[in-house]
């Protein structure tokens, strides 16, 4: 068994002329992530590995849920690849992952993350808001398998909010 939870970033600030990649948090991205993060420990375990893309909004978002994990900012791998917005090249990124690792959880963008959330599930989403979370499960031994799951936990900040 496999598992994978992929979280969007925070939402983002345009008040700032950077480029795409420098984009900062806003305060409610911030606020955002802390209360999925805190969400999301209460009832589930902390993945094996952790994965950002090296996008300053992915990689903040992904800092905050490592800092309410009680881990170390060097357990998080910044990785390219998923600095990807259609879905390619975090599949790709997957299905190379070592075998030894059961659960992983990864920290990036949309339509990437709705997309990969829709055809991997089984309970379709419109789509995955700022901070949203999904959890996917598969019965598969080897990443390179990778092939239909079933959708174990999806959060929503706002619902959170209620």
């Amino acid at each position: 068994m496999k598992s994978i939870v992929l979280v969007r970033h925070g939402k983002s600030s345009w008040e700032f002329d950077v480029s795409d990649v420098q984009r900062p948090l806003k305060q409610r991205g911030i606020k955002d992530a802390q209360l999925v993060a805190n969400k999301f420990i209460k009832s589930n375990k902390i993945p094996e590995k952790i994965f950002s893309s090296p996008a300053n909004r992915a990689l903040s978002t992904c800092k905050i849920f490592v800092s309410i994990f009680n881990l170390s900012e060097n357990s998080i791998s910044i990785e390219d690849d998923l600095y990807d917005f259609g879905g390619e090249n975090v599949l790709r990124f997957v299905k190379k992952l070592p075998n030894e690792y059961t659960s992983i959880m990864i920290f990036g963008h949309n339509h990437a993350f709705t997309s990969i959330a829709n055809i991997f599930g089984d309970k379709f989403i419109e789509n995955l808001p700022t901070s949203g979370l999904i959890k996917l499960k598969f019965d598969i031994d080897n990443w390179q398998d990778l092939k239909q799951g079933t959708t174990e936990l999806i959060i929503i900040p706002k619902e959170l909010k209620q």
